[in-house]
């Protein structure tokens, strides 16, 4: 039965995405499980992605949990040979995995330890993400690369963070670079800006920085952060055929917040 028919908007797809243990990546695994998706979860957190990857299961789906640091090439390479053991093939790449620091601050008072280990986990592990997942997704016949940038990458910030910043701006460079070159392939490449989204991490800072809480919802024209099924759903978008002509986009899915002059 086709998708179409089955309501199923990923129905014969594997999808491997990356940060799948909590937050935004636990939300889209649930939500690309119930749309018929076969998936490859992947997590520096060994037991949090066993446990999404069974919640999973539990539930009638099919999912596969992989511990990897996508830093390392050797776990990167692993997590998509893992994909491909488990299901044959492999349709979609989540580059969602990535880090913000306490310490990250603004050019002039951010460590180099602290730019590098962002820069490892937000550039390199999309790169080497895509170094093993694109091949495997050609040899699939083609499918979808989506990238976890930033709103920040678009905007300037009073507030600075610069590492990460930076490093969600260089995400958006190489979806650009990997659409064209992969494009005739059949891969298409996508970034998503995701404004301030509820995640457990925000959400304990700003409940003990009430200020700071306010400063940022009066910047967000819809008056309320983001939830992770807001970006999940857009994911679903591109993962699934009906994004079979996105390619080389920069979405943002943020209230508003980077059309706000004031």
């Amino acid at each position: 039965m086709s998708p179409a028919l089955s309501g199923k908007r990923l129905d014969g797809k594997v999808c491997l995405i990356t940060g799948a243990g909590s937050g935004m990546g636990r939300v889209a695994a649930r939500l690309f499980a119930r749309e018929g998706a076969r998936l490859v979860l992947a997590d520096v957190a060994r037991d949090t992605v066993a446990q999404a990857a069974r919640e999973i299961r539990e539930k009638g789906g099919e999912a596969v949990a992989v511990a990897a640091d996508v830093s390392s090439e050797a776990d990167c390479e692993r997590m998509v040979k893992s994909a491909v053991e488990a299901y044959g093939e492999l349709h979609v790449l989540y580059n969602n995995a990535g880090i913000f620091p306490e310490k990250d601050h603004s050019v002039t008072d951010t460590a180099p330890d602290v730019w590098d280990l962002v820069y490892r986990v937000n550039l390199r592990g999309v790169y080497l993400g895509c170094k093993y997942g694109i091949p495997a997704i050609i040899r699939s016949g083609g499918g979808s690369v989506i990238n976890i940038a930033s709103f920040v990458a678009l905007v300037g910030c009073t507030v600075p963070q610069d590492a990460y910043t930076a490093s969600k701006g260089g995400v958006i460079a190489l979806t650009k670079s990997l659409a064209v070159q992969f494009g005739p392939e059949g891969v298409r490449s996508n970034a998503v800006c995701p404004g301030p989204v509820e995640t457990p991490l925000l959400m304990e800072w700003l409940l003990k920085e009430p200020a700071e809480k306010q400063k940022r919802l009066s910047r967000i024209p819809m008056g309320r952060f983001g939830k992770p099924e807001d970006v999940a759903y857009l994911a679903l978008y591109l993962a699934s055929d009906e994004s079979s002509w996105t390619n080389g986009a920069v979405i943002a899915v943020d209230g508003g917040i980077t059309s706000n002059y004031f």
